[in-house]
Parts: C-alpha cells; structure tokens; sequence
C-alpha cells in the first residue's frame, strides 16, 4: 500500500490548504475549486487532506456505503436495518478521495445498467459508477473545466440533489450520492461552465512560489519523500495527528458558533454589493464563516471571518464581463464593510483568549517545524504555491492579506512570444502599405456583439459541443443500429421488431418477450459538437489605415464569445509584415485568445500566403491530435496580398490546399468604402467557402434578413 504525501508537510499554499480544510470542517461548504499552473501539487494536497478526514461507519457489504444509523431506504442493495452493523469493526473505513478522468463515460461515472437483462430476466443488475464510490468521501476530479457536457450535466444534478439517478427505457436506479467536491484546473485551459462554477463552494488561486529558500525546501522534502516514503510519513506522523485532532475538535465545537445578527447582515451587505446572483452565495459565505470561527477557536463570527469567507465563496461569483478572470477587488470589500460599520455602530464581540496549547491561527498550527522550515509565516510569499509533490510545514493560518484572484493571474503571453513568422524580421517588416506609417500599433476592439452561427457542413462525430451537426451520446434520436460493444442507448422499438419473428421458434409459452443478444439495438442520435475554430487574422497595414482594425477586433471577440458558449476549441494565427505567426496555439481557453487579441499590433505589408500556410500546418498537426474534432477556418482580411514574388499567386495556391484537405472556411470580408474590389470573395471561392461581411456577422442582422424575406414573400 503506498504510503501519502503528509497534508503537514506541504510548503506554502496557505489559502489552498485553509479551503480544503474549512471543507473538512463543514463539508455543507460545498467544495473548493483551485485555479493554477500545472505541477503545484494540487493533486497531492488533496490526498493529504483525505488522510485525515475521520473514518466512517458503513453497512457491511453495501456498495453504496450506507450509513447504518440512517440506512437510505432506496439503496439498490437494501433494504438495511437501522443501526445493522453500527458497531461492527467490519463497518468502519476510512474516507475515500475517488478521482474522475475527463475522459470517462457517462456510465462509468453514474453506473451502467444491464438493459440486456432487465429486458430478458426482469432483474435490475446494477453496476455501480464513480458517483457511488465517492458517497461519503471526496470527488476530485482534475482538470475539471476540459469535462465533457454529459458528465457535467450528471455532476450538477447529483451535487444539487444528493442522489444518483440512471434511467433507461422505463428501468430506474437512485443511490445517495453526497461528496466533497474538490476541483482542480489550468486557466490557460478554458474556463468553467456557470453553472457547475457555482457548484464549487469556495475557489482559491495558486501559484509556484517565486522564493528561492522555498522552492528549496519544497525539492528538498519531495526528494526526501520519493527516497523512503514511510520514513518520510513517520516523521511527519506527529504533525498530523494534530492536525487531526484539531479538525476533529474543530467539528466539535462547529455547532457551537453563534452567526449573528450583525455577521449576516454584513454578509448580505457584501454580497449585496458585489451583485451576485441568488442566494448561494450568501449562504455559502455564512457557513465559511462559521468555520473560520470555529477553527480560530472562537464561538462568535467576527467581521474578519466575515471578510476571510467573502475572499473564499465570492471570486467566482461575482458578476463580470466576458472572458474576466474570477477575483474580487479587496479595497471595494473593505469599503463595503466600512460603510456597514458606519451605518451599524454595533459592535463585534470581544474575541475569546486563546490559550497557549489551543491551535489559534497564531501560534503556526500543527506541524509548526521551526525556524528551518519557510512556510506561510516566514519569508515566503505565503499564498503561492510550489511544484508538483512539494509541501510545507505548518497548518494554514488566517491570511491577512491576500492578493486578488485576477492580480494572481500570469500575464498573457504576447503574440511576439509565440511562434516565430514566416520569413527575416527587420526595420522593413514594419514597413506601412501605401499611405500606412512604419510603426505597429495595438487598438482596442469595439463592444462584441451576439454573432450569428458558423458550422462545419456534413455529420460529424466529434465531441459534445453546440456548434455543427454530429452524431452524438445525446440528441434527438434518428434511427437504429447493432451495439458496437457494451449496449447504452436502447432502441425499443427496433429492438422489439427485431425480436418479435423469432418468438415461436424460441418456444416463447408466457407473455414476456424473449430478447437474445442479436436482437438488441441501439439508438443512433444526432445532436450538436464542437469544433476547433482557427481565425487567421489579417493584422497588416491595409487593415489599420482605415481604421477597421478595433471592428475587426470586435467582430473576432464575438466570435470568440460565441466559441465558449458552442464548447469549442480555439486557436489564431496572424500575418502581418513579412510573415505569419501562430498568437494563440489550438487551446479551450477562450479568455487567452482575448488577451491575444488585444494586445495585436497592426502595421506592414500583408502576407497572406504565409498567414493560410501557417493555418494549414496548425491543422495538419491538429488532425493527428485529435482527428474527430473538425475544424473551421475563419479568415479575417480585406483580400489583399503583398508583399514578395507574386503574392496574389502565392496566396490562391495556399487556399487550394486547405481546400484541398477538406477544411471548411469561412472568409470575413473587410473591405470598406464606396470602391470594392471583391478579393475577399475570391480568396473565399478558392477556399470553397462562403463570405460575409462584418455587418452580416451580427445574429440582428441575419434575423432582420429573414424576416425581410418573409415579409416579402407574404406581400406578393
């Protein structure tokens, strides 16, 4: 049995830390969502945490761990006796971390049933999924922002109501599904669906630590740690059965704690201000609150816990623009509860003292290893966090402090940092087109608007997503077919047809019918997928001297915004000057390819050869990636190429191969003024795809179109 990495013995990460244990404390918190870079050891904190959540009492044999003070009356291998096996040796296990893939199926994580042989037998054989084994216990589901929509869909329902549900053609199963919610996710990977967001409890951000002394010691212990596990364990052993004892006491003292009148009405006001949506927020505030009291050793709920829960359950709720990162302005949190001061006079309660053996934020916690040992309290910055495997020393205090969760976040790459253009760089790069100046300058994007839908043509059967037509687990059902290994979506109508003509010869006697394997099928459904979205846009001087650039920006924001909302993945190249450079390569984070976008410089001579063959060589590696997402070309430019020997030559022949490949494109024509040259549609004719012009791009104007049709149609 391998032996886990110590909770106590992770460096820094102190808010990371506080969030799971204040979840350990009060698991109605509803779980934490931690933001940050790959390999902090995010995965191995969890573990640690598990370590020390107290054992639980289970009926012996029951695969969904039924309590057995209070058995849940529809568990699948009930009934069970109230307070059967309560004290049993047998019935007591500790609590499980049970971690989701993001590539799991549906079944796995609900459970599969047996339609074979509920059709056949009339038995409800029931395997249970991943939901079931974290009853009681910790989820953890890594890089959760890259889960499909079917298991976030099964993920929402079981966090909002407790239970399991798995229904197929009239044969159902509910188990109680009850978990600790723990998450963990890349920014620059795509953001999280609202939804599910809002599921998270708290959220916190972390980040490798940038001191030295601590990344030492953080390389130090993990080596310690891989060399001899046990001895590593062992000599933490000390550390954490305090920290155990303290969680155990701490949940002792929990309903104790008295949340005022003041303390709510604070939080309202916090809440208020920040203009939240619903009540979760409020509620999930007080309950940290309360735990923040709990674990300072206090009975009363002050405005500092108040302030502490606000940073924690608020990030990701407040209300912000499109491709915002969650964070929460502190100097507004502190005006707001300042102005509550002014207008409420009352006072908090004096704060309990705290004895020298009582665990109080003060005195380092449990684990607190000496001077030798940088954690949250010596000189390292105390709310980042460290490399994969890394650790620290003392149990997590009260920041007093901290920075917010939008200041936390790494500055975007810069397109200059990306891969490198086509062709030499130099003074003449930057060279204006016509009457354009030699320097590239950035200009902001219009306001982005809702803009109309773009699909790849065909069927395809890519993932889950909201964009062009696929063959899909979920959707409207569209015909039949044999099952391609393990039976999950019956056809019963097909399955009945297929069966009924051998009844008399299979000596059917009673009214059941008789199903063999051969007769089953499944449902063949269409729905909607997800593409990868590569814009090429044209970045030259061509597009700044008339100032099209900040509309073309919006115009591409939008479609961005309309690429989160369609579950796509995204990616950019641009030209300009003397070559092409790939600004954003094919990611889920639409928020980096907004970063990117603003901060493009426009200037110089238009290679728009250079900018398709570059597109090509994106998409060639992306088939070999992932061959079922189909993607769509979007080529934002006015037509015109310059720049080298025969540029306009140069330029169809990249077209024709992309079309050549089977790529769908679609050409957003940017030419302006009362004299038009049409080699947008040119270069959209030798792509086989279709343009529209900026104004076209708008989901107003389109509808507009059609009801001018219609009424003219209904005129004549």
């Amino acid at each position: 049995m391998s032996t886990t990495y110590p909770f106590t013995a992770v460096v820094g990460m102190a808010d990371m830390r506080l969030g799971l244990l204040l979840n350990a404390i009060s698991p109605a918190i509803g779980g934490v969502l931690v933001r940050g870079d790959k390999g902090t050891a995010k995965t191995t904190t969890v573990r640690g945490l598990t370590a020390l959540l107290p054992g639980v009492a289970v009926v012996p044999g029951c695969r969904f761990s039924c309590d057995p003070a209070a058995p849940d009356p529809q568990c699948p291998d009930g009934p069970h006796e109230s307070g059967a096996g309560e004290t049993e040796a047998s019935g007591t296990r500790g609590a499980k971390m049970v971690e989701l893939p993001v590539g799991a199926s549906e079944d796995r994580l609900v459970g599969a049933l047996d339609i074979e042989r509920a059709l056949s037998e009339g038995v409800k054989a029931f395997e249970p999924g991943l939901l079931a084994a974290a009853h009681r216990g910790v989820l953890y589901v890594d890089e959760v922002n890259l889960l499909g929509d079917h298991l976030v869909d099964a993920l929402l329902d079981a966090a909002a109501t407790g239970a399991s549900y798995v229904e197929r053609e009239g044969v159902s199963v509910r188990h109680a599904s009850r978990f600790l919610l723990v998450g963990t996710m890349n920014p620059e990977e795509g953001e999280l669906r609202p939804q599910l967001l809002d599921r998270f409890g708290l959220t916190v951000e972390v980040a490798a630590s940038r001191d030295t002394d601590e990344r030492v010691e953080v390389v130090r212990r993990r080596l310690a740690y891989d060399e001899d596990p046990a001895a590593f364990a062992a000599k933490w052993a000390a550390e954490e059965g305090a920290l155990r004892e303290r969680i155990a006491a701490t949940r002792a003292l929990l309903p104790s704690v008295r949340l005022g009148d003041g303390a709510l009405r604070r939080i309202a006001a916090v809440c208020a201000g920040f203009e939240v949506d619903g009540m979760r927020a409020d509620i999930v505030t007080a309950r940290t609150a309360t735990a923040l009291a709990a674990w300072a050793g206090r009975s009363d709920v002050l405005t500092e816990d108040v302030r502490q829960a606000a940073l924690l359950a608020l990030p990701h709720r407040r209300r912000r623009a499109p491709f915002d990162a969650p964070g929460l302005d502190e100097d507004k949190l502190d005006e707001i509860l300042r102005r509550f001061e002014e207008d409420n006079p009352e006072p908090d309660p004096e704060p309990e003292p705290e004895g020298p053996d009582d665990g109080g934020p003060d005195d380092g916690g449990p684990g607190d290893s000496g001077p030798e040992d940088d954690g949250p309290g010596g000189g390292g910055p105390r709310d980042q966090d460290h490399q994969d495997g890394a650790a620290g020393p003392d149990s997590p205090e009260l920041p007093s402090q901290r920075e917010s969760g939008a200041d936390q976040q790494d500055a975007p790459q810069s397109p200059s940092q990306g891969q490198e253009p086509r062709g030499d760089h130099g003074p003449e790069a930057d060279a204006g087109d016509g009457d354009e100046g030699p320097l590239a300058v950035a200009v902001a994007a219009d306001e982005p608007f809702k803009a109309r839908r773009l699909d790849v043509p065909g069927l395809g059967e890519g993932a889950d997503g909201r964009r062009s037509r696929a063959r899909t687990a979920h959707g409207r059902t569209t015909g039949s077919r044999r099952p391609r290994g393990a039976l999950s979506k019956l056809h019963l109508a097909a399955t009945v047809q297929a069966a009924a003509p051998h009844q008399r010869v299979r000596g059917r006697s009673g009214p059941g019918l008789l199903v063999r394997r051969d007769d089953l099928r499944e449902a063949v459904r269409e729905g909607r997928e997800g593409n990868l979205v590569l814009f090429v846009v044209d970045a030259s001087g061509s597009m700044a001297a008339r100032k099209r650039m900040s509309a073309v920006k919006g115009a591409v924001l939008s479609l961005l915004l309309d690429a989160y909302q369609r579950r796509d993945k995204i990616g950019m190249v641009t030209f300009r000057g003397s070559g092409a450079a790939v600004a954003l390569p094919p990611t889920s984070s639409v928020e980096a390819g907004a970063a990117r976008l603003e901060q493009l410089p426009t200037g110089g001579r238009t290679p728009l050869a250079a900018g398709l063959l570059t597109a090509h060589d994106v998409l060639r590696v992306e088939r070999m990636r992932d061959p079922s997402r189909r993607p769509l070309l979007v080529v934002v430019t006015d037509g015109r190429a310059t720049g080298g020997p025969e540029p306009v030559v140069r330029a169809a022949r990249a077209a024709r191969l992309l079309a050549g490949d089977g790529t769908a494109s679609v050409v957003v024509d940017c030419e302006a003024g009362p004299v038009r040259l049409g080699l947008a549609g040119r270069l959209a004719r030798e792509l086989r795809g279709p343009a529209v012009t900026l104004d076209e791009l708008r989901a107003d104007s389109v509808s507009a179109l059609v009801r001018n049709v219609q009424n003219s149609r209904k005129a004549a």
